[in-house]
């Protein structure tokens, strides 16, 4: 991070026309022809799986670098409080960042993250802008916790929690927290003198949060700590607390809300996850490989009212998670992630080559019943082309109760993505790399029906 200019009192003033995220702002730069047709055809290399950490990274410095640029041009507006507190969050960053980089870097790249910038950035100024600044304050704090480093800040919470993304909630009743972070623990401690000790960055996010010695848990719930749980084999988490972890529409037609705490159901989610990563790693390694190093995160959606298949989803400001209902079995899952890790691809492969321009057509697609905008064809396209490289695997893989399912949707799944292929292709919406990808899927799609098993 550029170091601000430290005036009376320890004011921190950072420069808006330096760069001011962690480290250097990276800029875009054109992907690689052989990423980009490895891409297209939806081989899980790792080269492109780098390419695109590196491409969702580079957002998120814009993405912060832009919020510092809005909060400078708006600063003599801000009453001295909240601009004195986003400049602290500031230095709590840039001083996490100093600690350990690689923990910051995890912290912003978070999808939650990606979505309350978003978020903030899209909100007029005025008194709401304020209180999206504040977002800082929570992510200054999960890096400075996951960094290891050294700090104490006094939090006020209007809503009376504060997110700390990809960590956990802490709840507290009267809305003012005291934190005091170490290379061990972090010592939270509310007005009226309770205190919890969450752990170092070193136990992990989903391990238990003991009670500091000497003192006890409170039991009346004034002030508590929900940690996010891990998935079994990664570093993935169930996110069932964050409150930017579902737009505020909900999902979907029926506008689905997030599932809440009890409600999540953490060891379904665990045993599921479990299962359908064992299966997608004997039936493909390298796609189980590219799922682990790309889903982040994943957000329970409520529970299915009348039945159905499972419905998810990948929101375009916070790729990497999978917003999903829980699948009936190990097979819906690995279809599944499969499905939304290529949403979070293309939607991180769009912020670095765009592949479309706007347009107002609409088309119809196999797999819906609502006709689709050229972005929309692509996503589903993209999607279930994956799908359809995974049934053909699982056709003659070791899962014996896969191949006969498998068999069937590959049949239904490749005519709807050849249809999807051919509204592409005549499109006058794509860009010049949007007509290159498409033409590499097609090839691909070719591929699959000729090749008695896909490569790589």
């Amino acid at each position: 991070m550029t170091p601000g200019a430290v005036g009376p009192a320890g004011d921190v003033r950072p420069a808006a026309p330096a760069a001011p995220a962690p480290g250097p702002v990276p800029v875009p730069v054109p992907v690689p022809p052989g990423i980009l047709t490895a891409l297209a055809r939806t081989r899980p290399l790792p080269a492109a799986t780098a390419a695109l950490n590196a491409a969702l990274h580079a957002r998120r410095m814009l993405l912060l670098k832009s919020l510092l640029v809005r909060f400078d041009a708006v600063r003599g507006t801000l009453p001295t409080a909240t601009r004195r507190r986003f400049e602290d969050d500031w230095a709590l960053l840039e001083r996490a960042e100093r600690t350990d980089a690689q923990a910051v870097r995890a912290v912003l790249d978070y999808p939650a993250t990606g979505a309350w910038l978003a978020a903030a950035l899209a909100t007029p100024d005025g008194p709401d802008f304020q209180e999206a600044l504040a977002g800082l304050g929570a992510v200054a704090v999960a890096a400075a916790l996951r960094a290891g480093c050294r700090f104490t800040t006094t939090r006020l919470l209007p809503a009376g929690t504060l997110p700390l993304p990809g960590i956990g909630l802490l709840r507290c009743a009267d809305g003012r927290a005291r934190l005091s972070g170490r290379a061990g623990a972090v010592r939270i401690t509310d007005s009226a003198g309770r205190t919890l000790l969450l752990p170092g960055p070193s136990a992990g996010p989903a391990a238990p949060a003991p009670a500091v010695p000497g003192t006890r848990r409170p039991a009346d719930g004034a002030l508590a700590w929900s940690a996010l749980h891990t998935l079994p084999g990664g570093t993935a988490v169930l996110d069932d607390v964050d409150p930017h972890r579902v737009p505020a529409g909900g999902i979907g037609p029926a506008a689905l809300p997030a599932a809440e705490r009890p409600f999540s159901d953490p060891a379904a989610w665990a045993a599921r996850w479990r299962d359908a990563h064992a299966l997608l790693a004997a039936t493909h390694p390298a796609r189980a490989a590219e799922t682990t190093a790309l889903v982040r995160a994943v957000v329970p959606l409520v529970p299915p009212a009348g039945g159905g298949p499972p419905l998810s989803a990948t929101v375009r400001t916070a790729p990497g998670a999978v917003l999903a209902q829980l699948p009936a079995d190990r097979r819906e899952l690995a279809e599944l992630l499969v499905h939304e890790t290529h949403h979070t691809k293309l939607a991180v492969l769009d912020e670095l080559v765009p592949l479309w321009r706007p347009g107002g057509g609409l088309h119809r697609v196999g797999w819906r019943r609502d006709p689709r905008p050229v972005p929309g064809v692509l996503q589903g396209a993209y999607a279930h082309l994956a799908l359809l490289d995974l049934w053909w695997r699982a056709r003659t893989g070791p899962a014996w109760v896969w191949r006969r399912r498998a068999a069937e949707r590959f049949e239904t799944c490749r005519e709807q993505v050849a249809e999807a292929l051919s509204v592409l292709a005549r499109s006058d919406e794509l860009t010049p790399y949007g007509r290159e990808f498409v033409r590499h899927m097609g090839h691909h799609h070719a591929h699959l029906g000729v090749t008695a098993r896909p490569s790589g």
